[in-house]
């Protein structure tokens, strides 16, 4: 119940509904796991055996295809709900773009708690009804977006999923949590595409760059009309 109580995103986690005996329950049954950049946690086609909340760190949810190709489909990013409860079959591997915290719990642990806690099935409900439209939104992104548009949205994502808050002038400054290749993956894009967007919004006047890792959002309008928002 401690770690609970300590957790950095529990107030916007799926466990948040749940009541003080409810989270003591639901805590006997989690383990705070460390992964690697670049460790799978959870494999596609596999036994969905494992279930969690990221606390710290980035993760990418992807398919593979018949032939090996991998498919980026979306990001899970702190207080994101990962794996495949109340089913048998993992139907994305999940995999860390950055060293990550997770709290995991066993499925079958989990799916007991939520059957006896309908607040946690609605909450569970809101996020998958949430991720849904996000997947729809990551379809509608690599369909038809332009390169510049990709680099755009996903930029104005981060900033919002990262919590970067905008100072006085509306400037907003975060760190990308993994470099250009990692993002061109994620966008299917080649790293010499990104590179040639970022510069091009850069001259825009719309970001600034000062590291390989910073970026700064100048005009957020501007910004989320090169998005094609």
């Amino acid at each position: 119940m401690d770690a609970c109580a300590q957790c950095a995103v529990r107030e916007s986690a799926i466990c948040h509904s749940l009541t003080d005996d409810k989270i003591a329950e639901l805590s006997r049954h989690g383990h705070r796991r460390s992964v690697r950049r670049g460790q799978t946690l959870v494999w596609e086609g596999d036994e969905s055996l494992l279930v969690g909340n990221v606390i710290e760190g980035v993760l990418k949810l992807s398919a593979s295809t018949w032939d090996g190709r991998d498919q980026t489909l979306g990001i899970a990013y702190p207080s994101d709900f990962i794996g495949r409860p109340f089913g048998t079959k993992s139907r994305q591997s999940v995999v860390a773009l950055t060293d990550a915290e997770v709290c995991t719990f066993t499925r079958s642990d989990f799916d007991a708690v939520a059957q006896n806690n309908p607040p946690l099935e609605h909450k569970l409900l809101q996020r998958t009804l949430m991720d849904l439209d996000h997947a729809r939104q990551w379809m509608f992104l690599l369909g038809q977006k332009s390169a510049v548009e990709r680099v755009a949205t996903f930029l104005l994502d981060m900033a919002d999923r990262l919590g970067a808050p905008a100072d006085e002038d509306g400037v907003i400054a975060f760190d990308l949590p993994f470099g250009r290749q990692e993002m061109a993956e994620v966008l299917g894009l080649t790293i010499e595409t990104v590179s040639r967007q970022i510069t091009k919004l850069r001259t825009s006047g719309l970001i600034d760059a000062p590291s390989r890792r910073t970026v700064v959002i100048l005009d957020r309008d501007g910004l989320e009309e090169a998005a094609g928002y």
